[in-house]
């Protein structure tokens, strides 16, 4: 601070400032007044805050402004891709608002027609449609830059009358059956991403009409709803403390048969008090010279509420979130002629997790694999690949949303996608790192990482659990909701519907805490229109505080003490819930009222589990039969599944290897990718099932000398892409010469042994 001394009276400086054309006082000239430096930081904090405080409301009042125009135009997807409208539901035999859109990709990235199409499915849970690409760094945005055709099925605000999950379900099959007709030259079925609420829905899909997918991605997903920790996933209880699916029915009747999705928006944010309440504003606040685009743009997908029909929500919570029937395959189709058994998914199913994530916890988004199987062995009997990546800390959002998970998780699954197309059947865990130095092969990693797939089992899955016991209460649960909807729908709903009418339901929409604020902050309020004068102003002759302000660290101090406080709230009233809900659920009075004999969940039909295991026994037979049947192309697969039996990962480079070997040979005599799908995973099957028989068959698939040379020099070179072979696939890669003729002075086997002493000497 300058020391002058005020000359004449302490009240004015000794020399007059230049006139300042800004509104605001000149801190240079104030300064003169002070008489402190803790007077100066206190004026140059007070001047920075009230500039922020205008800066603020005006991105309040902004975001008002914006989602008022998003309705107005009839809010479509938030997405910044430019896209066109190939199939409406609306105008389908049996409407249903949904639509199938084509991503137009840029100039600087175009895309090939023969490549596998990505679709992109957004969850109904609220929020409008675009999350899975309302930024160049998304999941669309990594499809366009590897050269994938894309599409993204979305939907409008309103339901068609009538409509139910099971005609949602229809019309998806069909939009993915156009996207395999567009593109017939494509190595496989589309690959399909279902975000959040969409992955269940995929889910369904895929297990109702196998044919139509490839491998899907269900991201963020749950599907195994009564699943979490004791302490750490509240959300769950929430169906038993507020007595089942009845009050979502009730707001459907209300909203004159429609159910408005601000409530599911709003018990989110009710999960994270300390930021729904303070800290995504605050930041907005405290940062508002930079952060009004950031917000902004989130806030555009945020603020939109959706609405569905009171048959949708009632079946969403009655048999999802609730009754829990998805996994215990107890969904029929309206005419009971389809049962949704997710075992007879044929695609590969990929699981994104995170650990950070409160909404679908991995619990949820993985148990319904021990829901299902007992063991990987009937997961391989099954047929079904199943990979799954667990993020150690991204919320649930950040899942869809985060540009780092989007230019790491998203895009290393999604250059390894035909690799996990090809994946022997089994439970493998997906592993992405940064490629360490002096790595072989480099050129065969196709992203920034590298990646592998882990052989997993059954009780690595339950071990990610702290037990199953706390979800036995939930059987409680869902007798107790069937009991109060039975009531509701009997002596109240017809009362609440006959009262109901479009405008009492628009009214109450209107008038959700969640469209109020935006609302209110807009310039449909007068009371606004001095901020949005003003900002102009303010953003000219912008004065903003030093890093180092005192003030400025208690303001941070002080918010810190708010989140802290909001979080101690939370943690008090999700242990007290978690108390609530087991002094109810999980004591024997309840069940013994009930009539409930036992809370154990019910066992399936002793003539479903007779019936699979005679389809396996049939599969077992069919292979062991046809052991000695084949082609070079299955004694190669062979002689890999053999030498690697029982390796923990399987990763990217032996795959882009033959990838770029098959790439050399004319088109005509390439393999295709079916075709390495179907040799790979019936030669693991009869490796599996008798390796020994599988080793002594092979000099059947391949009689010629020449040809079992080409193929064991081929196998050598694929299973020597990551480093020299260890002593146990080398002992048995020699078990493989010696089956078929190579004595111990073959190329292959001389090659394989240099490889091991090379190895050893390292």
């Amino acid at each position: 601070m300058n020391a002058r001394q005020p000359a004449g009276s302490g009240l004015a400086p000794a020399q007059d400032a230049p006139a300042s054309p800004s509104p605001f006082p000149d801190l240079s000239a104030i300064s003169a007044y002070a008489a402190h430096p803790l007077a100066q930081a206190a004026w140059e904090y007070g001047v920075d805050a009230w500039q922020r405080s205008i800066l603020f409301l005006d991105i309040l009042r902004r975001r008002g402004n914006e989602t008022a125009e998003h309705e107005r135009g009839g809010m479509p997807p938030v997405l910044v891709f430019e896209h066109e409208v190939l199939m409406d539901g609306r105008d389908m035999p049996k409407p249903v608002n949904y639509a199938l859109l084509r991503i137009v990709p840029p100039d600087a990235n175009p895309t090939d027609p023969d490549k596998r199409p990505f679709v992109v499915m957004d969850p109904r849970a609220g929020h409008g449609p675009g999350i899975g690409g309302f930024k160049e760094d998304s999941e669309i945005g990594n499809a366009i830059r590897g050269g994938h055709p894309c599409y993204f099925i979305t939907f409008f605000r309103d339901p068609c009358p009538g409509q139910t999950i099971e005609d949602v379900a229809r019309l998806e099959a069909s939009f993915l059956s156009a996207v395999a007709e567009r593109h017939p030259n494509a190595p496989g079925k589309p690959f399909v991403v279902g975000n959040c609420q969409a992955g269940w829905a995929l889910l369904i899909l895929a297990a109702a009409a196998p044919d139509v997918t490839g491998p899907i991605l269900l991201a963020g997903a749950p599907v195994a709803y009564w699943s979490g920790v004791r302490g750490k996933n509240p959300m769950r209880y929430s169906g038993g403390l507020l007595g089942g699916s009845w009050l979502s029915s009730l707001a459907a009747d209300m909203g004159n048969g429609r159910f408005d999705g601000a409530w599911l928006v709003q018990n989110f944010e009710k999960l994270n008090p300390a930021n729904a309440l303070w800290e995504k504003l605050y930041n907005v606040y405290a940062k508002a010279d930079t952060e009004g685009p950031r917000f902004l743009e989130f806030e555009r997908w945020w603020g939109g509420h959706f609405l569905m029909n009171r048959e949708e929500i009632d079946w969403i919570v009655q048999n999802l979130f609730v009754g829990n029937h998805l996994t215990a395959g107890e969904i029929h189709s309206t005419d009971g002629q389809t049962l949704i058994d997710l075992r007879n998914v044929r695609s590969p199913v990929i699981v994104f997790a995170s650990w950070g994530d409160n909404i679908t916890p991995p619990q949820q988004a993985l148990n319904w694999i021990p829901d299902l199987y007992a063991n990987v062995d009937e997961i391989v009997a099954n047929q079904q690949t199943i990979v799954y990546c667990l993020h150690p800390s991204i919320g649930h959002l950040g899942i869809f949303v985060s540009a780092s998970v989007a230019n790491r998780e998203h895009t290393e699954l999604f250059c390894a996608l035909d690799l996990i197309d090809v994946l022997p059947p089994g439970l493998y865990e997906a592993k992405i790192e940064d490629v360490a130095p002096g790595t072989s092969h480099r050129d065969l990693i196709e992203g920034r990482y590298l990646v592998r797939f882990e052989r997993r089992t059954i009780d690595d899955i339950l071990a990610l659990d702290d037990g199953r016991e706390d979800e036995r209460p939930f059987e409680v649960v869902r007798r107790v909701a069937e009991i109060n909807q039975h009531l509701y729908d009997t002596y109240a709903s017809p009362f609440v519907r006959a009262a109901a009418t479009e405008v009492t339901a628009e009214a109450i929409r209107e008038t959700h805490p969640a469209r109020m604020e935006r609302k209110l902050a807009s310039d449909t309020n007068p009371l606004m229109a001095w901020v949005g004068a003003l900002a102009p102003m303010v953003r000219e002759h912008r004065q903003p505080v030093s890093a180092d302000n005192p003030f400025l660290a208690m303001q941070t101090a002080m918010s810190d003490q708010i989140v802290s406080m909001l979080n101690q709230y939370r943690d008090v009233r999700d242990a007290w819930q978690e108390q609530w809900f087991e002094s109810l659920y999980a004591t024997p009075w309840l069940p013994a009222m009930l009539g409930m004999e036992t809370t154990v969940r019910r066992a399936e039909s002793p003539a479903i589990l007779a019936l699979r295991a005679e389809v396996a026994e049939l599969r077992k037979r069919e292979a062991l039969a046809h052991m000695g049947d084949g082609t070079s192309l299955d004694a190669f697969t062979r002689i890999l599944a053999y030498v690697t039996q029982g390796k923990s990962a399987i990763e990217e480079r032996p795959f882009n290897l033959l990838r770029k070997l098959a790439r050399e040979h004319p088109p005509e005599k390439r393999v295709t990718l079916a075709q390495f799908k179907d040799a790979v995973w019936r030669q693991n099957y009869v490796v599996s099932l008798d390796a020994d028989a599988a080793l002594q068959a092979l000099p059947a698939l391949v009689p010629d000398m020449k040809e079992r040379r080409r193929v064991m020099v081929l196998a050598h070179r694929v299973l020597t892409v990551g480093g020299p072979l260890d002593d146990d696939w080398l002992a048995r890669y020699r078990q493989v010469a010696a089956v078929l003729g190579a004595d111990h002075s073959s190329p292959a086997t001389r090659d394989a042994e240099a490889g091991a002493a090379a190895d050893s000497a390292t």
